[in-house]
């Protein structure tokens, strides 16, 4: 099977919640494929069990430029100073908005805070890094690309997700959303849909997906891993998707079938 290859050279790419999982393996794929790195995430060490180097740290070990910002994205004003950040590199080129958090909890056990703790950093973070990524490629000029992280979720229900499948599927329609009134600013802004990726988003699921794997006798039934993630983000970022905005692209293993 042939293989596909980006170049992202002297290009700025902020991913946000880079340090583990889905955001690691992608900070890195960007990073193999030459462009500078800018993780915004609360904590630099990552916290999958297979990994111990910081993100940024791993990308300059593989001859990258890479740095780390301590950013909370529900917070506006600290997804701007990332912004700011990246403009020591140039400016931001691609903005990946991949920063999530769950709670495992039935529908009729949310409270409040809960919900605004979830909505927050996904759909609140979400929301504000695609608006001011934009306003950055437009003060300089730059037709970038803006790629969010959803979920199957979005349009498939699952036990104890309510709260977080609103969530996504609010990014589902973001996307679209602002897909449609950048569009005038060359700014294409899609979306990844992963199915269930052996990731420590929940406490304790990596191991129960990591067991599914090996127990698992190929698609559709096998879980993901981060890696099967990364090349659907460099795709949407990069000249290969220009005809490609508003999408949400759905990496599942067809677990949808």
């Amino acid at each position: 099977m042939g293989t596909i290859s980006a170049d992202f050279t002297d290009e700025t790419v902020v991913i946000t919640g880079g340090s583990s999982g889905i955001g690691r393996a992608v900070a890195l794929g960007f990073g193999d494929a030459g462009a500078t790195v800018v993780n915004a995430d609360r904590r630099a060490e990552p916290k999958d069990v297979d990994a111990e180097t910081p993100t940024h740290e791993a990308i300059e070990e593989r001859g990258g430029t890479a740095a780390f910002v301590e950013t909370d994205v529900s917070e506006p004003s600290q997804i701007a100073s990332v912004i700011e950040a990246a403009r020591e590199f140039g400016g931001v080129d691609v903005m990946v908005n991949n920063a999530g958090v769950h709670r495992d909890l039935e529908f009729l056990d949310v409270t409040p805070a809960d919900f605004d703790a979830v909505h927050g950093v996904n759909l609140r973070g979400t929301f504000f890094g695609t608006q001011l990524a934009a306003k950055d490629m437009i003060d300089r000029g730059v037709e970038g690309a803006i790629v969010n992280t959803s979920s199957t979720t979005a349009e498939r229900p699952e036990w104890n997700h309510s709260h977080y499948a609103a969530t996504k599927g609010g990014i589902q329609m973001l996307t679209r959303s602002a897909a449609l009134e950048l569009d005038d600013h060359g700014i294409r802004v899609n979306a990844v849909a992963p199915g269930p990726i052996a990731t420590e988003i929940r406490e304790g699921w990596a191991d129960e997906a990591r067991d599914a794997i090996e127990e698992s006798d190929g698609l559709p039934s096998r879980t993901g891993i981060p890696g099967d993630l990364r090349d659907a983000y460099l795709y949407l970022a990069s000249e290969g998707a220009s005809y490609v905005t508003g999408e949400t692209v759905w990496v599942d293993g067809g677990g949808s079938l």
